[in-house]
């Protein structure tokens, strides 16, 4: 059974920083994409950033230059370095993994920024 469990969140005042983890387990983890997106109150789901199995990354715009993500396939785990964050980026933030039509999904951690 394949289980993605994130961890990370919390609230942070702005300009902060959070590292969100996403540990998987029941996968073969090297060979499936990776990504983070998240969810605010009243809005769709949206793509935060996406990892390939070679490594090439793409963010979205309202993150770049701010967010990283990284993958470690030894240990089943990616990553999402939020730096200087803003109370927009307020969310839900969910850990996916994909490959052809496979598509698995954690359950979630809260990220509130605030002051």
């Amino acid at each position: 059974q394949v289980q993605l469990v994130e961890s990370g969140g919390g609230l942070v005042r702005p300009g902060g920083s959070l590292r969100l983890s996403c540990a998987a387990s029941g996968i073969i983890f090297s060979i499936h994409n990776v990504g983070w997106y998240r969810q605010a109150p009243g809005k769709e789901r949206e793509l935060v950033a996406i990892m390939d199995t070679g490594g090439r990354t793409h963010y979205a715009d309202s993150v770049k230059g701010r967010f990283t993500i990284s993958r470690n396939n030894a240990e089943k785990t990616v990553y999402l370095q939020m730096n200087s964050l803003k109370p927009e980026d307020t969310a839900v933030y969910y850990c996916d993994m994909q490959r052809q039509s496979n598509n698995y999904w954690g359950q979630g951690t809260q990220v509130t920024v605030s002051s």
